[in-house]
């Protein structure tokens, strides 16, 4: 892959869910946001409980209002909530769209709106999580401020369950965006929620179902149906967007003046989803850690069990410490510094992605088992080796994934996985055989993992199908272009978005397992190639935080680069995608290519892709000791 080199940036990204967001909390930052709509309060419009009422916001929006197909939208009764403490007063109303296709697995999709007593003109969409399936939480913030909501900063705010209905589904950050409670995330509460709100983002990377197909009555049928199936990818958006701006101009007697959309992991998705099909309905998206190849990745982890069949070819959780500690030993120093961080991604993945590292080389070599016979299978330590059948695996997790056919948008493979510290994360590497992988028991379950049902349902369209029968370029092939025409969010031209004078800023981190690193990664360059470095940096900002998971924190190593144990501690990571993205939209302020994070006492620079920080000198915790260059 080739880089233009030049000024580039880094930032970071949130977990799973959607404008749920995983973004470390920035107290000034906060401030400073709240100031500035403050400022702006005795322009707001006002509206009383006498406003939120059926006469003035109606019990339907005519189908004419909405720009994809649907059949019908419904409004409940609008509801009135009076101001408490720091929480303002807002009318919210729910509403639902009928599908067109009549079948009884295709579904409604359930929205609400929430309009604040006092409005600042400003409107945010708020992206799902997961396979989504409720709608978001619209009471809280995106930067997880504690006790600061969007409605509290005069946003109105708007979400949908994508149009099905699910409890705590498999994937992709389920327990955010208004799913079922989700406590922690990461071993970190939620923050950012308005007392009594659920939380809205925060998927643990571990701890993903797995094992067996859904079972029977448990509503998966939604998979199905493929006006549900797109709906969830795209359809939605556009659909509960239309709805509510009907709605906020009812009551307000105007539409927004400006209009975000906050979204992380799936919500991230949702976020690149809108900039890249309906560009003139946004003025600013921030997309976390989004999943960009859906497809793909709800593929991905049956991927690899498929290369698994082999028991040969099995790499268990024994091997975890022995593959961070090689990534470590050849990567922690690329960056000018032995600190147990992989600073310079773009070096270390180069070094083992096969389809970029020099032609007979092996990066694994190393860590071959003597005599290619592992003398003690059940080594957990750094010093354990690996079979040639073992570090055929290992290529395969971390090297792109090549497509028989071209996908959507003419991507020709999946980035996959880079060099991280938590090489076992969100089912990478699993303890158990499966059906129809060789030494299965015979009791064995059918492999599931996150995003299966997009396999056995969108792709196989069989919801008791063994995903391990995927063949590439098979009799699914046709089915899988198909599908990522409607799922991937990986169209690299957003010219539409860029002449309208949108904003966008993305952030994603190294050492997420739940999204793919690589396939985000090959998105950036994607759009580089496509529109030219100097015009993205116009109106994109394309962040990495490196070694940061899927809520975008992370720490380093506990073993540096010369396997010397070191303490850990929080690689430094706050920051306020609200203000970037607010200042740049509102006041033509764009943000810096090389941001100052924070963590405690410490502080990084949050480079832009392809750039890394790179110590050049000077105390270790302080930001002025690196500086953002290329590769």
């Amino acid at each position: 892959m080739e880089f233009e080199r030049g000024n580039v940036i880094r930032i970071k990204l949130t977990g799973i869910a959607l404008c749920s967001i995983f973004c470390p909390f920035n107290s000034s930052a906060w401030s400073q946001a709240l100031s500035t709509v403050s400022a702006m309060s005795s322009q707001n419009k006002v509206i009383t409980e006498a406003d939120c009422t059926a006469a003035k916001l109606g019990s339907d929006i005519p189908i004419s209002a909405i720009g994809e197909r649907i059949s019908g939208v419904t409004l409940n009764a609008p509801v009135w909530t009076g101001a408490s403490g720091s929480n303002p007063a807002y009318c919210s109303v729910n509403g639902s769209m009928a599908p067109v296709d009549t079948a009884a697995n295709a579904k409604p999709i359930n929205f609400r709106v929430v309009l604040p007593a006092s409005w600042s003109r400003r409107a945010a969409q708020l992206g799902g999580g997961g396979m989504n399936g409720s709608i978001p939480n619209l009471l809280g913030g995106v930067d997880m401020a504690p006790g600061t909501s969007l409605i509290q900063l005069g946003f109105a705010t708007y979400g949908s369950d994508s149009g099905h209905q699910a409890g705590f589904g498999m994937g992709f950050g389920r327990g955010m965006a208004g799913g079922p409670p989700q406590a922690m995330q990461g071993g970190m509460p939620q923050r950012g929620m308005m007392p009594g709100a659920t939380p809205q983002e925060g998927t643990p990377q571990r701890g993903m179902i797995q094992g067996g197909a859904p079972p029977a009555g448990s509503g998966d049928d939604w998979a199905l149906n493929d006006e549900a199936m797109k709906n969830l990818g795209y359809m939605q958006l556009k659909k509960t967007h239309d709805a509510a701006m009907v709605l906020i101009e009812r009551i307000y007697g105007e539409k927004p003046r400006f209009n975000y959309f906050f979204g992380s992991s799936q919500g991230g998705r949702e976020g690149l989803t809108v900039a890249q099909r309906y560009p003139a309905d946004y003025d600013g998206v921030a997309a976390n850690v989004p999943i960009v190849n859906f497809s793909s990745l709800m593929l991905a982890p049956a991927l690899i069990r498929i290369q698994e069949k082999p028991l040969a070819n099995w790499v268990p959780p024994a091997k975890v410490n022995a593959i961070r500690g090689e990534f470590m030993r050849q990567c922690d120093k690329l960056d000018g510094l032995v600190d147990g961080i992989i600073n310079n991604y773009m070096a270390c993945r180069a070094i083992f992605d096969r389809t970029q590292a020099r032609r007979g080389s092996n990066p694994w070599s190393a860590k071959r088992c003597p005599n290619n016979i592992d003398p003690n299978p059940d080594d957990t330590s750094a010093n354990a080796c690996f079979t040639d059948d073992q570090i055929s695996t290992l290529q395969f997790v971390y090297s792109r994934y090549p497509f028989a056919t071209p996908l959507a948008n003419g991507v020709k493979s999946f980035g996959m996985w880079v060099p991280n510290t938590d090489p076992s994360g969100s089912g990478l590497i699993v303890p158990n055989r499966y059906r129809n992988q060789e030494g299965a028991g015979d009791n064995a379950p059918v492999h599931s993992h996150m995003g299966g049902l997009g396999v056995t349902g969108f792709l196989m369209q069989n919801l008791k199908a063994n995903p391990l029968d995927y063949v590439e370029g098979g009799a699914f092939d046709a089915r899988r272009r198909e599908i990522s025409q409607s799922l991937d969010s990986t169209n690299p031209d957003l010219s539409a978005f860029y002449k309208r004078g949108g904003k966008l800023i993305v952030a994603i981190g190294t050492n997420d397992t739940l999204a793919s690193p690589g396939a985000q990664l090959d998105y950036y360059q994607s759009v580089i190639k496509k529109m030219g470095r100097k015009k993205v940096e116009k109106f994109a900002r394309f962040y990495v935080l490196p070694q940061a998971g899927h809520g975008l924190s992370g720490t380093n190593f506990s073993t540096d680069g010369n396997g010397k144990s070191i303490p850990t501690a929080p690689i430094p990571s706050t920051f306020s995608r609200l203000n970037l993205l607010m200042d740049w939209v509102e006041k033509n302020a764009a943000p810096s290519m090389s941001l100052t994070v924070t963590g405690g006492k410490r502080s990084l620079p949050m480079c832009a892709y392809p750039m890394y920080p790179k110590y050049v000198g000077g105390p270790v915790d302080t930001a002025d000791s690196y500086s953002c260059t290329a590769p």
